[in-house]
């Protein structure tokens, strides 16, 4: 247990909800009827173990359980059911307001919510002109913290918030409050915690693109119960499943999922009969995270022998834009089929593409490409994921200046 620093165990929580709304003790008192409530599961037996070091997500639609499980793990809320274990200190970043008081001026509060977040009155004044200039509300700080925007209360929090000593953070999706300058530094200071492994973050949030680029594992949930926990990649695509189900679509990978033989072109004298995506440990999966290998494998019969036969492999995005097209002769690889049964495999040894989901092609050609045999096309073959980039294909450049 001593590299595990929130341990969330077969945690449930409910609410009552009442019936008719009751506003006034008048309204109590001329009530000669016992209010009824209604239970409502906003989380369902969630399990899970977060490690010291580690950045990890949370995800999921409005009204799945995010937040209630971060004030649970805060200790704002109780577990109705199950347990939770804290090894460390615990700063909680998860509601707009908590630890302020807004009839005093915003220096008086950093003095106010330092002290909450267990600083000393010399610690607080010693990093006073640094948590101000984080903030960027250098003429705000003898006002009253009433006259305060959102935006502007999120970013003097978050200042503070990063000066406390506490092992682990917890962070609502507050953060989407602040402009995109000051989000923008927010995310200067996760790479830096993510480097030196400092805090432990819990993160909740609907920026996909913020949770894979710095999450090392997250939970999905849907519904108050856990739909998925592991790789920021894959929880991107089951939080799109849960959002636009119509996007994402699971294709088979065996014959049901290619056109009918008779309804192909070609000759016929080759057909591809099966087709498969495997991943780098060459198991069965047609979802591949950024710069993993994968590899297609296409099975395939044979009515006669055929020489020089070239086999050629197209990708094209969900724009039908044509996105990569090896083929075995560009590679110098000869083919001489032989009547029967056979496998072809193609193996690519690092995915550089954009995420989405691509449409793949596939067929053989006798050697002057003049004549087809057999040609296949798969709508949403591969899903490709990772942080999104510019561009259709993303390779690591090597960066030099030089200076004259």
């Amino acid at each position: 247990m001593k590299d595990v620093a929130v341990s969330v165990s077969h945690v449930s929580k409910d609410f009552k909800l009442p019936h008719e709304r009751r506003n006034s003790l008048k309204e109590h008192a001329l009530s000669f009827h016992k209010q009824t409530f209604e239970k409502f599961h906003a989380l369902s037996d969630i399990d899970f173990e977060v490690k010291r070091g580690e950045f990890f997500g949370i995800v999921g639609r409005n009204g799945s359980g995010k937040s209630t499980l971060l004030k649970i793990i805060g200790g704002i809320y109780q577990p109705t059911t199950g347990k939770v274990k804290v090894n460390g200190t615990l700063t909680p970043f998860i509601e707009l307001g908590i630890g302020f008081n807004p009839e005093l001026t915003g220096r008086e509060n950093v003095f106010l919510n330092g002290a909450i977040l267990g600083l000393t009155r010399k610690e607080i004044k010693a990093k006073y002109n640094e948590i101000v200039d984080f903030a960027e509300l250098e003429k705000f700080m003898d006002q009253k913290l009433k006259n305060y925007s959102s935006g502007m209360q999120v970013r003097l929090a978050f200042s503070i918030a990063m000066q406390a000593h506490n092992d682990i953070l917890l962070i609502d999706e507050v953060l989407a409050v602040g402009d995109e300058r000051f989000q923008r530094k927010c995310l200067n200071i996760f790479d830096a915690m993510k480097k030196d492994k400092s805090k432990t973050i819990i993160f909740v949030s609907h920026d996909m693109q913020t949770v894979q680029r710095f999450c090392d594992r997250v939970l999905v949930i849907h519904d108050s119960t856990t739909k998925f926990i592991g790789d920021p990649s894959r929880a991107a695509i089951e939080y799109k499943k849960l959002n636009f189900p119509d996007m994402v679509q699971e294709t088979n990978t065996d014959s049901d999922s290619i056109a009918r033989k008779d309804q192909r072109p070609g000759t016929g004298k080759i057909r591809i009969s099966k087709f498969d995506v495997l991943d780098a440990d060459g198991k069965s999966d047609r979802i591949i995270s950024f710069g993993k290998p994968f590899t297609v494998s296409f099975a395939y019969e044979a009515t006669e022998n055929i020489d020089d036969v070239v086999f050629g492999v197209g990708l094209k995005n969900d724009k039908n834009d044509s996105i990569y097209g090896p083929n075995t002769e560009e590679s110098r690889f000869q083919m001489n089929i032989r009547q029967g049964q056979g496998q072809i495999t193609m193996t690519v040894k690092d995915n550089i593409f954009s995420p989405g989901y691509y449409t793949l092609d596939a067929g053989f050609f006798d050697a002057d490409n003049t004549t087809c045999h057999d040609f296949i096309s798969v709508k949403d073959a591969l899903t490709f994921v990772g942080v999104e980039r510019h561009g259709y294909v993303y390779v690591e450049p090597k960066w030099t200046i030089t200076e004259r």
